[in-house]
């Protein structure tokens, strides 16, 4: 309570939802024990049973006098692991439930990972998560499993390549028949998944079946197929090909075009790219040679240190995304706890050959197994 008696059955004014709202109860906390009072005074700790829409960081005052204290700056949670419902059927529980966490607790969020077919959640450090994860299982009784997070890889090509399919089949009546002639190059421009164009000429290839070779593209770069990741940066030239008057159809030109785009990628030098990040390190003077050695463990290009007063120095570099994933850990013991980090993406860059050549393993070993998730 900053000023004046907040009591029983008040009706207060919630100036950022611009609503007004009547308190139950009000409590003070010893310890685990929670005792009611009829009012609180200014310079009191209380609480109350329920407090509808109103989220942390809210004043509350009267409508007659309402006041806006200004908000609290909320630290960006940057440390981040991957969660699975350990019960299929708690889904949309634990949806709920962590959304309630994170309105308590701004400094805590989830996140739906769609290109890479998982779910994150994020906080200040691995203490938070586990406290999270803690509170799912005894509040809300619905348990996850944590697992290392995915990293968002990308696949690209760097030379060109010129191949052909003919996707021919005959099963009785109608048959399927679509054939073409398709070149790849590398795109320049990583932003872009692919762009198609045509140059056939003669009508060797019908233009209404220009539409179903794209959509094979569409298909094909959801899925790359040197490890499975999301493709960028490809040119596709159909340049020739061939069609049956009765027997070829969109589908199959569409499937031709799928397969064209697995051999033809494949012959093109394919390679994985990874996300890099722009990393600032803030760390007292004494910490700093340890944490640059650290930084180069990881593969980290460091671009400068910048004093900024106070014996501390903030050291600026370039790291790989997935060698982050225990950064929080590592970063506070190296420090004593007194080490801050933040990072943003910057751009996606080519993979080594060691950690292509693991991805596209493991990637195999999970087509082979039939454990894809």
């Amino acid at each position: 309570i900053r000023s004046g008696v907040f009591k029983t059955d008040d009706t207060v004014y919630d100036s950022a939802l611009e609503t007004e709202m009547r308190i139950g109860k009000l409590y003070i906390m010893q310890g685990n024990k929670t005792s009611e009072v009829p009012e609180l005074h200014a310079g009191d700790l209380g609480a109350v049973a329920k407090l509808g829409d109103a989220r942390t960081g809210d004043t509350l005052s009267t409508k007659a006098t309402p006041i806006q204290y200004g908000k609290m700056e909320i630290s960006t949670p940057y440390t981040y692991i991957r969660y699975k419902a350990k019960n299929k059927n708690d889904v949309d529980k634990i949806a709920q439930a962590m959304a309630k966490i994170s309105s308590e607790d701004p400094t805590f969020k989830m996140v739906n990972d769609a290109d890479n077919k998982q779910t994150l959640m994020y906080g200040i450090g691995d203490m938070q998560l586990e406290v999270v994860k803690s509170m799912l299982k005894n509040e809300y009784k619905v348990e996850i499993d944590t697992l290392a997070p995915k990293v968002a890889y990308r696949e690209t090509i760097r030379k060109t390549s010129d191949v052909e399919y003919k996707y021919k089949k005959q099963s009785g009546g109608h048959g399927q028949y679509g054939h073409v002639k398709m070149r790849y190059s590398p795109l320049g421009d990583q932003t872009k998944a692919y762009e198609f164009s045509d140059e056939v000429v003669g009508g060797s290839v019908p233009k209404n079946y220009f539409p179903a070779v794209e959509k094979g593209i569409i298909e094909s770069v959801q899925r790359g197929p040197l490890a499975g990741y999301p493709v960028v940066g490809v040119n596709c030239v159909l340049y020739d090909g061939s069609y049956h008057p009765v027997d070829s159809s969109e589908m199959a030109f569409k499937t031709a075009s799928v397969q064209a785009f697995k051999k033809g990628f494949m012959e093109a030098n394919p390679v994985l790219l990874e996300p890099i990040v722009s990393l600032k390190v803030t760390i007292p003077d004494a910490y700093t040679g340890d944490v640059m050695g650290d930084l180069n463990k990881r593969r980290g290009r460091v671009l400068g240190m910048n004093p900024i007063g106070g014996g501390k120095q903030v050291v600026e570099a370039e790291v790989p995304q997935s060698e982050l994933f225990d950064y929080c850990t590592v970063l506070r013991s190296m420090t004593g706890g007194r080490g801050d980090y933040e990072y943003e993406f910057a751009r996606y860059e080519q993979a080594p050959a060691d950690i292509q050549a693991k991805e596209v393993e493991a990637r195999a070993k999970q087509l082979e197994e039939g454990t894809e998730d």
